[in-house]
């Protein structure tokens, strides 16, 4: 290598490791529900969980407590850590018994024009060696430090994600890492940009219902015109609960698609509570369409 590209290579790693991102401080942690308070399988206080979340924040080297320190320009983020399970788990056609501990931690953030507030999730999942209680109870601790990994990990890709420009977030959905697709999807979802439609309406398609609920919550925020054709597909054949949700869905998007399907709906369906429901969903429509001005009802950006 020539003397010139060997010093530019040397001074561009120098600074990739001086430059490691971007340091968020977190004014807050707090502990969340029943499983962290009276959990006899785990057998841990809220403040050891504390503790160990704290050491999994710290570990990715890009979360800061305020503890007072002046921030200037930037606002803190608060915590917020809920374990919804801590269980053992029958796999391997009965085999083997797996301990599993779920975390979810609510990143939120004030201050700003809206208040911010983002979810990631995880899941610890360990092999028990033995039946014996001090096994059991020692795989459900490691189980939930992996989880807390996943979340301190999930957290940082999600904060990365809000500070990348669109052209880097688009070029993030072809990252070989999911969690990396996931957060670039969900920030150009926020952002209404055309590239989340077509990604979230193929989502739609997946077996898992929280995944779906999440898409049509995007779309709908998007006001994504692109979607209603798929969202009265998925409105065939489900349940009552379900459906009540696709027909809101639909009223909140709006577009002589969705009217023209609420309308038949709130006519002839079968179940009066869906009658009802698009009813309603066809008055949230028409009061969108009252009190919008010609400018909002333009094109909207994510339509294309």
């Amino acid at each position: 290598m020539k003397p010139a590209l060997l010093l530019t290579a040397c001074v561009l790693l120098l600074g990739a490791c001086r430059n490691p991102g971007s340091r968020y401080p977190v004014e807050e942690v707090r502990l969340s529900g029943e499983t962290l308070t009276d959990n006899s399988l785990l057998a841990l206080g809220p403040d050891q969980v504390r503790t160990l979340l704290a050491q999994s924040l710290e570990d990715t080297k890009r979360f800061e407590p305020t503890a007072g320190k002046s921030l200037g320009q930037k606002r803190p983020w608060r915590m917020t850590l809920e374990l919804p399970f801590t269980r053992e788990v029958l796999k391997d056609d009965g085999q083997h018994t797996y301990a599993e501990v779920g975390a979810t931690l609510v990143l939120e953030r004030f201050g700003g024009d809206v208040p911010e507030r983002y979810e990631v999730v995880g899941l610890g999942e360990i092999r028990m060696e033995s039946e014996k209680p001090e096994a059991r109870r020692q795989a459900l601790r490691s189980a939930l430090e992996a989880a807390l990994r996943q979340v301190a990990e999930s957290a940082v890709l999600q904060l990365t994600a809000l500070e990348r420009d669109n052209t880097a977030l688009v070029l993030d959905l072809q990252s070989s890492d999911p969690r990396i697709r996931e957060f670039a999807l969900r920030t150009l979802a926020e952002r209404r940009h055309p590239a989340a439609a077509p990604l979230l309406i193929e989502q739609l398609k997946s077996t898992d219902a929280d995944t779906v609920r999440r898409a049509i919550g995007a779309l709908v925020e998007m006001r994504a015109a692109s979607a209603v054709p798929a969202l009265i597909d998925l409105a065939r054949g489900k349940e009552v609960g379900f459906l009540q949700e696709i027909v809101f869905a639909l009223g909140e998007i709006g577009g002589s698609e969705a009217e023209a399907y609420l309308y038949t709906v709130a006519q002839g369906h079968d179940q009066p509570a869906i009658q009802a429901a698009a009813q309603q969903a066809l008055d949230t429509l028409y009061a969108s369409r009252k009190h919008s001005s010609p400018e909002a009802r333009g094109t909207d950006p994510a339509d294309h």
